[in-house]
């Protein structure tokens, strides 16, 4: 049930579009969001939200592109950082409105990751003279394609509003550090072969058993551990798809096994490519997607600062997220933000409550104490 106080962060206006109220608590400000449906591709009212709430900062310079709100504070501060954190939710399942039991706010997007969206606009809005200045970016179309998203198109068409000496991805940690992220690649490895009629296989070549050789040297595969900054990061090579047949009495002639590869971000996104390349030699090999990880970076200074505020170790972040287009601006990038990752995208997802606190409060601290 949902005790007195939370949820009431959201009022409606005469537009009938829902105000958020970023002077109030972190977790009635969490619910808020949760309760404003913004699957991907489908974000302009929880845009406009965002948009309208950090308007009313006037220390704040508030840009949209898109579904993609970008606010920063201009002090001239020696140091910039980016805070950041993706609108979208992947679809719902049944899970919609928020509800809070315990210290566990459950609903759509709690964990992944409205928690760290909530987190960041209240430091937009409280935080009104940082001692490093802060570029808050609140970006769509994260959980689908990379050609829809919106923080990829703003390093395409407005770098210059993301150039800063370090950058702090929302993204669900467990209230610590996960720095850097894996490179990841998907391809798929046809195999070809004959078509015939069933009852007379021997005048075919069935190409799903071809199949057999590329499943063989996959479990035979052995993925390394790489350590970088003292991180160790673990790669993967597995099958995620395989199809093939055109009839219950066909001996099909093509077979597609889809692979992902997760490499080390000591690893480019080119040199994994003719790593498989090598791995399954002799067979046609077709590149569906490709990106390149993020190093650790966790030797620049406003990096180790905040590592230092933050009070526990790093931990290398098994997977994707979009510290890598950080990476690519030559900023370097972490992850840290409320939730466990792998509540991400299920249906009982939550943010813990004093995760949502401790975040908040890390960040304030940090944002406000002496670089010196």
């Amino acid at each position: 049930m949902q005790s007195p106080g939370y949820g009431t962060s959201v009022a409606q206006t005469d537009a009938d579009y829902p105000v958020l109220d970023l002077s109030g608590d972190v977790v009635a400000l969490t619910a808020a969001l949760v309760d404003i449906p913004s699957e991907s591709r489908d974000e302009a009212l929880l845009a406009h939200c965002v948009q309208a709430a950090l308007q009313q900062c006037p220390h704040l310079a508030v840009h949209r592109d898109g579904n993609t709100i970008v606010a920063s504070t201009e002090l001239n501060r020696t140091e910039r950082v980016v805070i950041g954190g993706h609108l979208d939710t992947v679809p719902a399942a049944g899970n919609l409105p928020h509800r809070l039991a315990g210290d566990r706010l459950y609903g759509l997007g709690a964990c992944d990751m409205k928690g760290g969206v909530a987190v960041a606009l209240k430091l937009a809005s409280a935080v009104v003279s940082p001692v490093r200045d802060v570029t808050y970016v609140f970006y769509d179309c994260e959980e689908i394609e990379g050609k829809y998203n919106g923080l990829a198109r703003v390093a395409g068409t407005h770098p210059q509003l993301l150039q800063a000496d370090f950058a702090i991805l929302m993204e669900p940690s467990n209230a610590g550090v996960e720095a850097g992220c894996q490179g990841t690649l998907r391809f798929e490895v046809r195999t070809h072969g004959r078509r015939a009629h069933s009852a007379r296989s021997w005048l075919g070549d069935n190409a799903i058993h071809r199949a057999g050789e590329v499943l063989a040297r996959l479990a035979r595969y052995q993925p390394r551990t790489v350590e970088i900054d003292g991180l160790t990061y673990r790669e993967g090579l597995n099958a995620v798809r395989i199809s093939g047949g055109t009839a219950g009495n066909v001996i099909p002639d093509e077979a597609v096994v889809t692979i992902n590869y997760r490499f080390a971000p000591s690893v480019t996104a080119q040199q994994a490519q003719l790593h498989v390349n090598e791995v399954f030699d002799g067979f046609d090999v077709r590149v569906v997607e490709a990106a390149d990880g993020a190093l650790p970076g966790l030797g620049a200074p406003a990096v180790a600062s905040f590592v230092r505020a933050v009070g526990t170790a790093p931990e290398p972040k098994l997977g994707w997220t979009d510290v890598a287009r950080f990476s690519a601006l030559a900023v370097p990038a972490l992850n840290y933000g409320p939730g466990d990752p792998n509540l991400a995208h299920t249906v009982d997802e939550y943010v813990p409550v004093q995760e949502l606190r401790r975040c908040e409060a890390t960040l304030a601290s940090w944002l406000t104490t002496s670089t010196s």
